[in-house]
């Protein structure tokens, strides 16, 4: 019995192609962060403007466009649901969710705050 790919390089385009629509299926979301960083400047909390809450949240954009794929789809749709609750969505808020939720992830096993052992209560307690 003879192997034949014939039909494999016609296969190529439709495997590369599928591949993208992959990863294209869970792209960074799309805020609308004026309104919030309208606020930031009618606030003028700790020097904080319109233009520089615009440079922060478009340095954080860019940084979860390149950084995206690192973060686990669970945490990514937390993430994205917590930061969109209540007020204006922050894409400086989600890079801050996804930074602390990778970083627990890869705290050692003994580090993590819940080891699922019962906690000894102190003797002082009443």
């Amino acid at each position: 019995m003879k192997l034949t790919f014939i039909g494999v390089p016609a296969l190529l385009p439709v495997l590369l192609l599928g591949s993208q629509i992959v990863l294209a299926a869970n792209p960074v979301p799309k805020f609308d962060t004026e309104p919030s960083c309208r606020s930031a400047d009618a606030t003028g909390v700790m020097g904080r403007n319109a233009a520089t809450c615009e440079h922060d949240e478009n340095n954080a954009r860019a940084t979860l466009e390149k950084e995206w794929s690192q973060f686990t789809p669970s945490d990514q749709a937390r993430c994205v649901r917590l930061v969109t609750l209540g007020g204006g969505p922050s894409y400086a808020e989600l890079l801050t969710c996804l930074e602390m939720a990778k970083q627990v992830r890869e705290l050692p096993g003994g580090d993590q705050l819940d080891s699922g052992k019962p906690v000894e209560k102190s003797r002082h307690a009443k």
